[in-house]
Formats: C-alpha cells, structure tokens, sequence
C-alpha cells in the first residue's frame, strides 16, 4: 500500500498489509469474501471458510515473499503501529496500563529495531504484516516477529556543541551513543553532558570509600515476589520468608519449561497453600488465607488433569506401559455425568428407551436455565426415525415446550436453531444439578460423542443399545474396567440400575452388550442374572470417553 511520509520527523510510515475474511451475501449461502488492503488487489471469494481461509494464509505468504525479495523491512521507517496511535495493543501488555484503557500514543514509549510482523486474530479473520518497532510487536497479542531490520548508520558527532551534535535516534527522541573506543574525542551521551578522553590523561577509578566497622551498613535482606506480591524483608521466621522466595522463584522457572509437568506443578501449589497459610497467620491478613485456600483447590484440580492423562494410580499410563490418556472429561464432571443419568428415569414422562435418550440429550442442553438451542439434526442424530413421534409425546405431556411445531423443529438448521424449554428445568422450579456452564456444555459434548461414535454407528444401534453405551462409559475404573461408585474393587455394575435407565428388562441387556462388543465398545462383558452385575471392561480406543470413578 502507498506510504505517507511523516512531515514532523522526516520519515516514512511502516509499511501495513491488512488481510480479512467476511460473509459474502445470504447466510446460507456460506460464501466468504477476502480482502486485502493493497489496492493492487482484487477481492476473492471462496465457497468454504477453510477455503477462504487456505487462500488467505498464500496471499499472506505472497505478500511477505515480496518484501523478503524487496530486502526485507526498513530500519529507517516510522513504526506502523505509532502511527496508528499504537491501537493494536493488548491492553494487558502495556505498562502501567494493566487492565485498563489504552493510553494516549504520547504515553507509550517505542523502542528498539525496526521488525517485520504478522498478526493473526484467534478466529482466523484478520492477518495483518506490518513494520513495526519491536516494542509495539511484543506488545501486540498475537504477533509474530519474522525479520529485523539493520540499524540506520548513525553519524559521529559535527562539533563540540552537545546540542547540535547528538542526532536523534528513533521516536523516543534519544540521542545516540558512540559504539566502540573513544580516543582524543567528545562522546555525547544521552544526558547532553560532553566528556573527553585523551591517550595521555587515561580515566581514573575513584578510590574505594573507606568506613569504620561500626558505621558498615548490614547484609541487604533477600528480596523476591510470588503471586504478584513482594514478600516482606523483615517477615519472620526467617525460613518462611525464604521459602517464599524459593517459591516465587520455581513457579517463574516451570513457566519456562517447554513441556508441563502436572505432578511437579500440584506439589508447588500444596507448597504455596502452606505459605500462604503460614504467612497469614503471621500477619493476620485475610487474603492470604484466601490466597492459600485457592492452591489447595489448584493442587487438587492439578492432580485431577494428571491421573486423567496418565490414567490415575495403577493406570496402564502411570506405571509406564502405555501413553498417557487425555480424557474428555474430569473426575469432578464424570460425577456430575453419572447424577444427570441418574435422575433420567424419574425424569422422563415414559418408560421407553428413545424417550429416556431424548430426555437426556435434552436435559445436557437445558440443566443450567431451563432453556436450549436444538436443531432438527440434533433430533434426527439422536432418535432416528423415531424423532417426530418422540417429540410429539413429550410436547404433549408438557415436559417439552417449542416455539412452534414439530415440524419447524425438525426442519430447523444451526443458523436458525429452535429455542425449547424444559419447564421442570427452569430456575424457578428445585434443579437437582448444581454444576456451572462450563460442565454442563462438557458433559452435553461427551455424551453427543459416546452415542454418536462412528463404529457404534456402523452396527445401527437401537436407543437401548446407545444407552447402555453411555452408562458404560461412566463408571469405569483407571483401567478400563466397569464399577459402581464407591466400590474400590471395581466388580461390575448393577443391572437394576442399568434396566432403569436403559428402560429394558434386565434379560435383554445381555444382547445389547454383545452389539457393543461387535462394535469395539466394550472387550467383554459378562452379565450374571442371578448375582445382578454386568462385569466387563471399556475398549482402549473409546478410554477418552470414559468417566472415571
């Protein structure tokens, strides 16, 4: 694009390239437009977003070879970012600003090389290449520095005046400092105060300040932060002040590492709970005890991400025979899974498998608030060809209210969902689940997977089947194998519950379990009628899936 020369300094403008994606007519359409702020060129535009966004990453390319071809970025141009009054900062990252408005441009400081960027924002709309001062860069979310450019030659002073030989060295307006010896002539530094060495008069040290032993000024204390508080240097005892530096220091080391380490990272947080403790008693300020109480529940949200990774204790994972496993859901929210399929059969308005499924998917959708967005893909994912008469019965024993027909429901799509309500759901009725928004879209999304899996799908499942897919899935053991709750001996789970909630008789589910073991759900299964257990264990491939006991 044109630049605009800067008439107060004498300098062009930083070059800017500024690439964005966009709607492109009718909503349903799905046509993206790409842009680019080079006149030079045309609008694209693109049937697919990953399309449109392939494309925009090679014009993104194609713009930054041709300054690499041009010798890359200007070490003698204006920041592109000042210019635009330094709008592109993250407010978190400027100094003195934290949280707050962006300052004025002339409160922000550049500084530094003159860099080639690229910015591009988190929903994958917006690149933008600039040539900006390596002070804007970091302070800018998101940016990447791809090139420096080679400082501008800087000039040796004209004559003896401090005020005429010290050019300017950039927009801070520093004067510029002499690189290499000095010898038989005026070095002007940046406070304008001229000095001179010659060869004969070399500099002298000034001689060390003696002091008697009484007036020696004592041992300067250790001084450190954590948590963004400085600890004080005359908090006591002595051993709690340096264990909070020593603290201070290795949570700033672990956010160096390259690769996380959670069990490490829990054992700092029980450390820094008992500081915190330790050093509220001390001084009697609440928010340190406040402070310490949320490292305990750090440590033990941290230690939960572990055994879901490495499988828990005893895990295939953490006694080293296997990969770790990154399961979908926590312990703390396979819990709340397993309360939510729990109170299904008291919920739904009939005992049938598909109503029971249908209320369940609902219920994910609408436990927080009473209200959901559902489309008729949803529908016809989760019941087949039983979607409109499932529907219709639960409309009419009110448990479902729509904004219109069933068959508007059906017909609806992810641009245009249908706003239901579940009235017992709603805030002013007793919620039996008291879990946040977080959760609830977590476990919505893990029982949309459990009971759409591909290969589950192959073999054309009915709603029993789907079911009973999904209560395996939630009481597993750390090896895979099937328990209830509170047993530690992981023997099996009862088939009066598992009938309740798969609303078939206890006779049938043995048939269902063998589809699940054609389906590589589940590698064995053995349902003992007369005991009322089904004893088995959950394939490795669905183990992501599983929630944990």
């Amino acid at each position: 694009m044109a630049v605009e020369a800067d008439t107060q300094q004498g300098r062009v403008t930083g070059r800017v390239w500024t690439v964005r994606l966009a709607p492109y007519g009718r909503p349903s359409a799905g046509t993206v437009r790409l842009s680019c702020s080079r006149p030079a060129c045309a609008d694209q535009r693109f049937t697919t977003a990953a399309q449109a966004r392939k494309g925009a990453v090679e014009h993104v390319n194609g713009h930054l070879a041709h300054v690499r071809a041009g010798g890359g970025p200007r070490g003698d141009v204006w920041c592109a970012c000042r210019a635009a009054d330094c709008a592109w900062h993250t407010p978190d990252t400027l100094d003195g600003h934290r949280g707050g408005a962006r300052p004025a441009a002339a409160a922000v400081r550049c500084g530094g090389p003159v860099v080639l960027t690229v910015h591009a924002d988190r929903a994958g709309r917006l690149w933008r290449i600039a040539e900006t001062c390596a002070r804007c860069a970091a302070a800018t979310g998101d940016c990447r520095v791809l090139d420096t450019a080679p400082p501008p030659p800087r000039t040796a002073p004209a004559g003896p005046a401090p005020d005429k030989a010290a050019p300017q060295g950039g927009p801070a307006g520093r004067a510029a400092e002499p690189s290499g010896p000095v010898g038989g002539a005026t070095a002007v530094f940046s406070d304008h105060t001229p000095v001179t060495a010659t060869p004969s008069s070399p500099p002298t040290v000034p001689a060390a300040r003696t002091t008697s032993p009484g007036d020696a000024s004592p041992q300067p204390q250790q001084e450190g932060k954590i948590a963004q508080r400085a600890v004080p240097h005359d908090l006591r005892p002595d051993s709690l002040r340096v264990e909070l530096i020593e603290l201070g220091d290795e949570f700033r080391a672990y956010q160096q590492r390259t690769a996380p380490d959670l069990s490490l990272l829990a054992d700092l947080h029980d450390r820094k709970a008992v500081a915190f403790a330790q050093w509220a008693d001390a001084t009697g300020d609440g928010s340190l005890r406040r402070e310490a109480h949320r490292a305990r529940k750090a440590a033990q949200t941290t230690r939960e991400m572990h055994e879901n990774r490495c499988g828990g204790p005893g895990g295939a994972a953490a006694s080293g025979d296997g990969p770790p496993v990154e399961r979908l859901l926590t312990r703390g929210q396979a819990a709340h899974a397993r309360t939510v399929l729990d109170h299904v059969p008291g919920l739904a308005p009939s005992n049938e498998a598909a109503v029971h499924l249908a209320v369940l998917m609902l219920t994910l959708r609408c436990a927080r608030t009473g209200t959901g967005n559902i489309t008729g893909q949803d529908l016809t994912g989760w019941l087949q060809e039983d979607a409109e008469r499932v529907v219709e019965q639960l409309v009419a024993a009110d448990w479902l209210r729509l904004p219109g027909t069933v068959e508007e429901a059906l017909a609806s799509r992810p641009e245009d969902p249908a706003a239901v309500v579940v009235p017992s759901l709603l805030p002013d009725e007793p919620c039996p689940f008291a879990f946040g928004k977080t959760t609830r879209s977590r476990i919505s999304g893990w029982a949309q997977k459990a009971s759409g899996d591909r290969r589950l799908r192959k073999r054309k499942p009915a709603a029993p089947a789907r079911l009973l897919a999904l209560y395996t899935a939630a009481h597993i053991r750390p090896d895979g194998r099937l328990g209830e709750a509170g047993d530690s001996a992981g023997d099996g789970l009862g088939l009066e519950r598992m009938s309740a909630f798969c609303a078939v008789p206890t006779e049938e589910l043995a048939e269902h379990a063998a589809l699940l073991i054609a389906a590589d759900w589940l590698t064995e299964a053995d349902v003992d009628v007369e005991a009322g257990t089904l004893r088995g264990r959950l394939a490795e491939r669905v183990w992501p899936l599983g929630g944990l006991l």
